[in-house]
C-alpha cells in the first residue's frame, strides 16, 4: 500500500513526496484511452495544487515537466465518484490506524464541511447545497466528515458528498457505517445542531453514547429551554407519531462573563443519550470537546488546491486529497519524526503543516 519512512530516522523532502505520492496516485483514476500519461501524472499536479494552495492551471504554468491544464481536467472528468470515494475512505482508514491505538477508545465527532460556490450547477442541481451567506454565496458543496476527537492526532475517519436531492441522514449513515468498521471502540459520539435528526440520533445511539446540541426550535422545545437553572429532562421528538423518539436533554445555563465581549445568562439543550448520569453541566462540557475540529478544519484548508471547475466530483476530488495530506501528516509527525520519551513520543513543534507542505 505505502511504506512509511523509518521511526525516529533522517526525513528528507524526498521522502515526504515519495510516500505523499505512493497514498494519493492509489485513488482510481479511469483516464483518458490512447493517452500518453498515465493516472500518477495527473495526481502530482493535483498534490501540487494542494501543497501550495493554488489552482491546477498556475500549477502546469508554473512548473516545468507537468501536462497542461486542460489534459489535467480532461483527466479528472472521468473520475468515478462512488469508486473515488470508496478507495479514499480506505486510505483514510490505513493512515489512522498507522497512529491510533486500536486497543483505545476514541471520542469521534461528524460535521459537514460547506465548501461555498459561485456559480451554475454542473449537470443537475442536486449537487449544490443551500448553507447561510458566507463569502457572497448561500450555495455550496457540502461534504459529511468523522473526526477523532484529539488534541494531538485529530485524525480524518471518513468522508462522503452530500447531495441536495438526498436525505442528509444517509450521507450520515454512510459516514457511520464506516466509522464502524474502526477497529477501536467508540466513547462518545459528538454532533452540532445540523445533526438534529431523528434518524441521526437513533443511529449515532446505536453506535455509542451521543451528545447533539440542540437547536432552539419549536414551541416545546423553546419552552424546555426557557428556563434559569440547569436540569436533566425528558424530550418528546415527534411527539404521538409513529416516529416519536424519546431522548434525555441536557438543559445548561451558563454566563458569559465578558467572554468575546459577551454578557449576560446563556441556555443550551443537548441530546444526551448514554451520558444521563452526568450532571447538565457535564453533558455541555463534553460536548465542547469538539471544538478542536476547528483546528482540523483549519488544517484541512491550508492543504486544499484551488479550482473553479464546476464538476461536483473534481471538487470532491481536491477536498479528499487534502484529507489525505492532513493524515499523511500527523502520521510521519507521530510514526517517524517524533522523538521516544517515557510514556509516549513527543512530536517536534517545528514540523508543522507548512513544513510538511514545503
Amino acid at each position: 500500500m505505502f511504506k512509511i519512512p523509518d521511526p525516529d530516522g533522517f526525513l528528507s523532502a524526498a521522502d515526504v513526496k515519495d510516500v505523499a505520492e505512493e497514498v494519493i496516485t492509489a485513488l482510481p483514476l479511469p483516464g483518458v484511452e490512447g493517452s500518453p500519461l498515465d493516472p500518477g501524472d495527473i495526481w502530482l499536479v493535483v498534490i501540487m495544487a494542494c501543497v501550495n494552495q493554488n489552482s491546477i492551471w498556475d500549477t502546469c504554468n508554473d512548473t516545468n515537466g507537468t501536462p497542461c491544464d486542460d489534459t489535467v481536467l480532461t483527466w479528472l472528468h472521468t473520475l468515478d465518484r462512488d469508486w473515488l470515494e470508496f478507495v479514499a475512505n480506505l486510505l483514510l482508514g490505513r493512515l489512522a490506524m498507522t497512529i491510533l491505538d486500536p486497543g483505545r477508545s476514541r471520542i469521534v465527532s461528524i460535521d459537514f464541511i460547506d465548501n461555498p460556490y459561485h456559480g451554475e450547477h454542473h449537470a443537475n442541481e442536486g449537487e449544490l447545497c443551500s448553507m447561510a451567506p458566507k463569502d457572497g454565496t448561500t450555495t455550496c458543496h457540502r461534504y459529511c466528515t468523522a473526526y477523532v476527537v484529539s488534541n494531538g492526532k485529530p485524525v480524518t475517519l471518513a468522508m462522503t458528498y452530500v447531495r441536495n436531492d438526498e436525505d442528509e441522514a444517509d450521507a450520515v449513515e454512510r459516514v457511520f457505517a464506516r466509522v464502524e468498521n474502526y477497529p477501536f471502540d467508540i466513547d462518545l459520539l459528538l454532533a452540532d445542531s445540523s445533526f438534529y435528526n431523528e434518524r441521526v440520533i437513533r443511529r449515532a445511539h446505536d453506535i455509542a453514547a451521543t451528545v447533539v446540541h440542540v437547536p432552539k426550535k419549536g414551541e416545546r422545545m423553546k419552552d424546555k429551554l426557557d428556563t434559569h437553572k440547569s436540569y436533566m429532562t425528558t424530550y418528546r421528538m415527534y411527539k404521538d407519531s409513529e416516529r416519536e423518539l424519546r431522548f434525555p436533554l441536557a438543559v445548561a445555563v451558563s454566563y458569559q462573563n465578558g467572554d468575546r465581549g459577551k454578557h449576560g445568562e446563556v441556555v443550551r439543550g443537548y441530546v444526551a443519550c448514554g451520558v444521563t448520569e452526568k450532571s447538565p453541566k457535564q453533558v455541555e462540557h463534553l460536548y465542547r470537546k469538539r471544538s478542536g475540529i476547528e483546528t482540523t478544519y483549519r488544517l484541512l484548508r491550508q492543504a486544499r488546491g484551488i479550482t473553479t471547475t464546476r464538476d461536483p466530483v473534481v471538487r470532491f476530488a481536491i477536498m479528499l486529497v487534502a484529507a489525505l495530506l492532513e493524515n499523511l501528516w500527523l502520521v510521519l509527525r507521530w510514526a517517524v519524526v517524533a522523538r521516544p520519551r517515557r510514556g509516549g513520543r513527543d512530536p517536534p513543534e517545528e514540523f508543522t503543516l507548512k513544513t510538511f507542505r514545503d
